[in-house]
């Protein structure tokens, strides 16, 4: 099969060099958003007098044809046509015969793959916003069941301070709107359009670049050919987001691990996302974690690469720069597994209270809070630590914890200790005593409820507002 480019060659493709060159195999992906941007492409050819109207109305049917053809699983890709823009070429010109060679009047293969990719990726961002505001959702649900369920917080993965539950989650709500924002941030350097730039100089053809850029609605254009082309910025954006948000779901998902052991027993995962063992009929293994916990590093790798790749690319245009795709789509499919998946996970998972509350009793994560109880009766803070340390210190000696103590016992450290220190330690009060703005105590964990409930709004409304600014009609 002679190619579509081949008028300059004497010889056939070696059959290896098809096979190791073509894109088809990935990037038929973005067959739809091709089509889109052809649409729009002869549109403009016919609007500037470029192409004649019925040469325009023949191709854009066509192309709808064509479009029906493989949404209906009728089309047959193949390597010999190297990528999805030349497969669908020959496809349109099957279809309609050689006015479909018009098509590519006043453009290159550069700057259309660059169009696909934009397109592909700025309705994706929606998606993941969305779905990133589905599993705050289920956090911020999980929240509000557990406002009075205390876990102990800690540090260096030791026992520090009680806190609630609810705020331990929240960190995680939050962590997630930076993400959302991140993406949301993105927009506006992925919704700029590259076509009409051509393979690296632009077109002899007046075209009408702006005209394009509104039937596609792109808020922008490339003013610049040459970065127009060899632009990914925006695919190296996405995936540094895409990574910090694994980041975030793999320190979740390892806290899962870990507190649904039986060491911890602070949750239990719905069966329907754990598997068990072929061997030990009694494990119930969280293996929808700790896989999102091992593909976060696929993630990184990606990054990596698409920046490896691009770190030593003359302008413009490259081969080298195929290798954009694969990486993005494989990000894309990972991180849209994970959020799908622990959307329903998180809302359905169950929360030990009473375990959680029993160990944040039985350690000396309170002691602080009796540090803070001399200092308010005029010992300073230096002094306060040290004779809290040896009361700590007794404590462990005895097999005791503070609240165990008899004030007498107290009184072996300091003349200060009342009857009310008792209630200082309580731990209910040791959380609600915390009641600076972003605290733990449970009236500004209600505000954080509310705060992130708005955040979360705001961002729902985004997402709806830029789904309907991209619809396409053509």
């Amino acid at each position: 099969m002679s190619k579509l480019w081949g008028g300059r060659f004497t010889k056939a493709t070696d059959q290896l060099v098809e096979e190791y060159t073509a894109s088809i195999q990935f990037d038929q992906q973005l067959w739809k958003e091709d089509i889109t941007g052809s649409l729009a492409h002869v549109t403009m050819l016919g609007k500037c007098g470029i192409l004649p109207a019925e040469d325009v109305e023949t191709i854009k049917q066509g192309l709808k044809k064509v479009a029906a053809k493989i949404e209906q699983g009728e089309a047959e890709f193949t390597i010999a046509n190297e990528d999805i823009h030349m497969n669908i070429e020959k496809m349109l010109i099957d279809e309609i015969g050689p006015v479909g060679g018009k098509l590519h009047t006043g453009r290159s293969r550069n700057d259309q793959v660059a169009t696909d990719m934009h397109l592909y990726l700025r309705e994706q961002t929606i998606e993941l916003v969305e779905l990133i505001s589905k599993l705050q959702q289920s956090l911020i649900g999980q929240a509000k069941e557990n406002i009075d369920t205390i876990i102990p917080g800690y540090t260096h993965l030791q026992r520090a301070q009680p806190i609630l539950f609810a705020h331990h989650l929240l960190a995680y709500v939050a962590m997630l709107q930076r993400d959302a924002e991140r993406l949301m941030d993105s927009w506006k350097r992925i919704n700029v359009l590259p076509l009409g730039a051509g393979a690296l100089a632009g077109t002899t053809f007046p075209i009408d670049r702006e005209y394009t850029a509104e039937l596609l609605k792109f808020d922008s254009i490339y003013m610049n050919s040459l970065d127009a082309v060899s632009d990914r910025d925006f695919i190296v954006e996405f995936l540094s987001a895409a990574s910090l948000l694994m980041t975030h779901l793999s320190r979740l998902c390892e806290e899962l691990v870990l507190w649904s052991s039986d060491e911890f027993s602070f949750v239990e995962l719905d069966d329907a996302f754990c598997t068990g063992s072929s061997i030990m009929p009694q494990k119930k293994n969280p293996d929808v974690a700790e896989l999102v916990r091992g593909k976060t590093g696929r993630v990184y790798g990606n990054l990596v690469g698409m920046l490896t790749v691009l770190k030593g690319l003359p302008l413009a245009y490259n081969k080298d720069m195929q290798e954009d795709k694969e990486g993005m789509f494989d990000t894309l499919e990972t991180i849209h597994g994970a959020l799908s998946l622990f959307i329903p996970m998180i809302a359905t998972m169950k929360v030990g209270k009473e375990k959680m509350r029993q160990a944040a009793q039985q350690d000396f994560s309170n002691a602080t809070d009796l540090a803070d109880y001399l200092v308010n009766k005029g010992l300073p803070f230096r002094q306060a630590h040290e004779v809290v340390g040896k009361t700590v210190l007794y404590c462990i000696q005895q097999n005791k914890y503070l609240l165990d103590l008899t004030m007498d016992e107290y009184r072996q450290f300091s003349d200060l200790f009342e009857d009310d220190i008792y209630q200082t330690l309580d731990v209910m009060n040791v959380v609600n005593a915390r009641d600076a703005l972003g605290g733990t105590a449970q009236r500004q964990v209600e505000k954080q409820l509310a705060y992130m409930e708005q955040l979360k709004q705001t961002t729902d409304e985004w997402t709806a507002n830029h789904r309907k600014k991209i619809e396409v009609q053509l």
